[in-house]
């Protein structure tokens, strides 16, 4: 009885964050799923099942590819830049130097700035001719350069833009994993000769692994999902060269109004997540603690 008892009041206790986890996250993944395999409800044509017409179709349109490829250099881009900035601030901040309270404030800051303040920072860093980064290079002599209107260099621009921004909270992350790290394994280190980097190597960024696998989820995931910045900055812009996927579906479903084919789009970048995640959990997480 004692044991039936516990087990109710367990769920619940859980029944709060499961009924929020079904009504804001399973619900909507099963309703995108079948609006997926719905058409379009226009004003005198209700909707109507067209079974895998919406994947069809998005075999054939060259700006999901595009936005696909985008996507993949995007992230290429922004997860090894974030994460290796973060273990550098992270290993600076956490020694003993002056200003350390300073410089981790100074790190964080962009964090927490709204994305649309960080869109409108940078759009002025890059806006030909009067912005900050155009006053430096005419101060050097370079000649001038449309960095967010040439489609060579848009999609650098905006990885700058979110490395920027994820890298200071990414460290907080390492700065906790650090400081839980006992200081007894660097002496011990440098008794028998290692050198920092061979501690770094050898010890602390093998400990640091559980971490980052944590920051590379998140990282990937925040990858797919940028639209605030490209929204302010490019829209997508210019010729699709810096349009991703969730602005993509952003445009699909509500700029055009296509919500099957948006719908349809969802639920293929949800598959590639959950693959994705599979490999890192199924994977990875058996690689990033000592055996």
């Amino acid at each position: 009885m004692l044991r039936l008892t516990e087990r109710v009041t367990a769920w619940l206790l859980l029944l709060p964050a499961l009924a929020l986890l079904a009504a804001f996250t399973h619900w909507p993944a099963l309703a995108t799923l079948w609006h997926s395999v719905m058409s379009t409800p226009k004003k005198a044509r209700p909707s109507r099942f067209v079974g895998l017409d919406n994947y069809r179709g998005m075999v054939e349109d060259e700006v999901f590819w595009q936005a696909l490829w985008n996507n993949v250099i995007f992230a290429a881009g922004t997860i090894p830049l974030s994460i290796a900035l973060a273990i550098s601030m992270a290993l600076w901040v956490n020694s003993r130097i002056s200003g350390r309270g300073f410089l981790r404030l100074a790190y964080f800051t962009p964090t927490v700035l709204p994305m649309i303040a960080v869109a409108n920072i940078w759009l002025f860093f890059y806006t030909p001719q009067y912005g900050l980064l155009e006053q430096i290079t005419q101060a050097l002599g370079l000649p001038s350069h449309n960095w967010l209107g040439d489609k060579h260099t848009v999609l650098g621009a905006m990885i700058v833009v979110a490395v920027w921004k994820e890298a200071g909270f990414f460290m907080i992350f390492y700065l906790a994993a650090l400081q839980g790290i006992s200081p007894s394994l660097a002496e011990a280190a440098a008794l028998e000769g290692a050198s920092r980097g061979q501690y770094f190597r050898r010890v602390l960024f093998p400990l640091l692994m559980p971490t980052t696998l944590f920051v590379l989820i998140n990282a990937l995931i925040n990858s797919v999902r940028m639209v605030d910045h490209i929204f302010v900055m490019t829209r997508g812009g210019p010729d699709n060269a810096s349009t991703l996927l969730l602005y993509y579906i952003y445009q699909v479903g509500f700029s055009f109004w296509d919500s099957g084919y948006a719908a349809a789009l969802t639920v293929v970048v949800l598959i590639g997540l959950g693959l994705v995640a599979v490999f890192q959990f199924g994977f990875l997480e058996r690689r990033t603690h000592y055996r």
